[in-house]
């Protein structure tokens, strides 16, 4: 699967994502203000099956709806997506614009090289 989502897929799918699974009452739960009408988490949800993004087990006329993948899956295929799009697929070019941009400094760039040599 390597689809993107809308900003109302994603929306949806973060709320999915901190609750690990649930109702619609549940999504809309953690939903932030101003909280989208049922019916519209409803239809997101049904895309979001169809783009096999979620999956749902079925309770008489409720539907308990679960993540497909984690957001770290999702995260990791839209970076390499963007990666691909924008840096001619360049590690180097990527984590270059991202730390110029970001103005990350020196010391805080060493600290993520020694985290990452653990």
């Amino acid at each position: 699967m390597n689809k993107e989502l809308t900003k109302a897929e994603e929306q949806i799918m973060h709320a999915v994502w901190q609750i690990k699974k649930g109702f619609l009452k549940d999504i809309i739960d953690v939903l932030p203000e101003p909280k989208p009408a049922y019916n519209t988490v409803l239809t997101v949800c049904r895309i979001l099956v169809q783009k096999e993004f979620l999956t749902y087990i079925e309770y008489g006329k409720s539907f308990q709806y679960a993540p497909t993948l984690s957001k770290e899956e999702y995260s990791k295929q839209r970076l390499q997506s963007l990666k691909k799009r924008y840096f001619n697929n360049s590690n180097k070019q990527l984590l270059s614009f991202f730390i110029k941009e970001n103005k990350i400094s020196l010391d805080d760039l060493n600290d993520i090289l020694k985290d990452l040599k653990k």
